[in-house]
């Protein structure tokens, strides 16, 4: 049986810059194995695969698959599928709304699609969980994760720690750009932190623009070395920023990833604060068609 797909690069607005995403529009019938073993194929940090939804008030079921294994929510992989059917413009005999409801593993995910003059320009998901807090790291512990020293660890605002809006991700804050145009990871000392769930996450504000700051995700244990845009570690990071805002409102950020691997990405998020608490975390971007094609499996 012929399978559709279409690729396309998330937080860009042009093609091979962002983050590639592969998304099986004709997954009906293909159990997780043969799932993991098309995204191991496509070798791209994500692959989406489009399923029928259990409620049909929803738009899809969407499983998550990285080349090493399933993940319950991922934030590329929902901007980008949601590009991808907005383009189609029908799925499962009905015409899509402006916004779609996918069923995953952490729960029921919305996506508005952004639009444009001449069609959808890209997406915006709102977290399927709030931001919660997880276990701390000292600077001797993480440092290492990412091929630093402890002194290049920012404790001033936050100790390294476990942050999640969907998907768990331990976080640091670097001293400054240069230490994290530095880093690099090392999956060995990331296993010896099982916590940890073989990725980590490192930002630092950017100088130059007040709300932007610059990141970096490193996921050996899930068999990607580095990844260019990664909207789950985006919605954890706003999530901690969010809680860590001294007012209420809604607050916007920025953040610059991909750069040293050549795919400059760029991720809008924000975070509603209502009485000191994040109500909702926001993260999207623009996506750029690449290509498209047929399986033959």
């Amino acid at each position: 049986m012929k399978r559709r797909f279409v690729t396309v690069d998330v937080f860009t607005d042009r093609p091979f810059g962002g983050n590639p995403l592969a998304v099986v529009l004709d997954a009906e019938g293909l159990s997780g194995d043969a799932m993991q073993t098309i995204a191991r194929e496509f070798n791209l940090s994500e692959t989406t695969f489009v399923l029928p939804p259990a409620d049909p008030a929803n738009t899809a079921r969407v499983r998550i698959f990285t080349p090493g294994r399933e993940l319950p929510f991922a934030g590329h992989p929902n901007v980008g599928t949601a590009f991808v059917l907005a383009r189609e413009g029908r799925l499962f005999g009905k015409s899509l709304k402006s916004t779609l409801r996918f069923e995953e593993g952490a729960g029921l995910v919305f996506v508005d699609i952004r639009p444009g003059p001449d069609g959808p320009l890209g997406a915006r998901l709102t977290a399927p969980q709030g931001f919660t807090r997880g276990d701390t790291f000292t600077p001797d512990e993480f440092a290492p994760c990412v091929g630093l020293a402890p002194d290049d660890i920012d404790t001033s605002a936050h100790p390294p720690l476990l942050g999640s809006a969907g998907m768990v991700f331990p976080i640091a804050r670097l001293k400054g750009v240069e230490a994290l145009a530095r880093a690099r990871g090392n999956g060995d000392a990331i296993s010896r932190h099982p916590a940890m769930g073989g990725h980590i996450y490192i930002y630092a504000p950017d100088p130059a623009a007040p709300g932007t700051f610059r990141a970096r995700m490193f996921a050996p244990g899930l068999g990607i070395a580095e990844d260019p845009a990664t909207g789950a570690a985006a919605a954890a990071l706003t999530g901690l920023l969010g809680d860590l805002a001294s007012d209420d409102g809604s607050h916007v950020y920025r953040i610059v990833q991909g750069v040293k691997m050549g795919r400059p990405s760029l991720i809008e998020t924000s975070a509603d604060v209502s009485g000191g608490t994040v109500s909702a975390i926001r993260v999207g971007g623009a996506c750029a068609p690449v290509m498209r094609g047929e399986i033959e499996i």
